[in-house]
């Protein structure tokens, strides 16, 4: 078997209507409706992946709260999505604009060790959303 790239992604989501809600309007990302089922929105031009891991819960706790343990009071991610944005500047202002509309971060900017700039919250069905700048993907090949 060999496995080219990351085909597709999709969170599953008990409340279809509330996810449009935050990953249509309140991140941006330009999702269509579907004729055969208009809760499922899906976009097909999207460009791809850049990474794919297997990352330990400890690991994403450790990033996100500075503990090896993650929060009994804070949902456990089942999976982590990271959306690209042009700059440090622009995970900064993202942050403050899901803040704005009522979102609740894990944490704001901040520069992990490794380079790359981040800001994390939790989806609604859970998922790890992070909002990242990784300097090594603007580089030019």
């Amino acid at each position: 078997m060999e496995i080219l790239f990351i085909a597709g992604f999709a969170p599953i989501v008990p409340d279809p209507k509330g996810a449009q809600l935050f990953y249509r309007d309140a991140l941006g990302l330009p999702l269509r409706t579907n004729a055969q089922n208009p809760d499922y929105v899906a976009m097909d031009d999207f460009p791809g992946a850049k990474h794919f891991g297997v990352w330990p819960l400890a690991d994403a706790a450790q990033s996100c709260f500075g503990t090896r343990e993650w929060p009994a009071s804070v949902p456990v991610p089942q999976a982590t999505i990271e959306f690209e944005l042009r700059d440090g500047d622009a995970v900064d202002a993202a942050a403050r604009e899901l803040e704005a509309r009522g979102h609740t971060l894990i944490h704001g900017r901040r520069t992990e060790p490794w380079g790359q700039v981040l800001a994390r919250l939790l989806g609604p069905e859970g998922l790890l959303i992070g909002l990242s700048f990784a300097p090594w993907l603007h580089e030019a090949k």
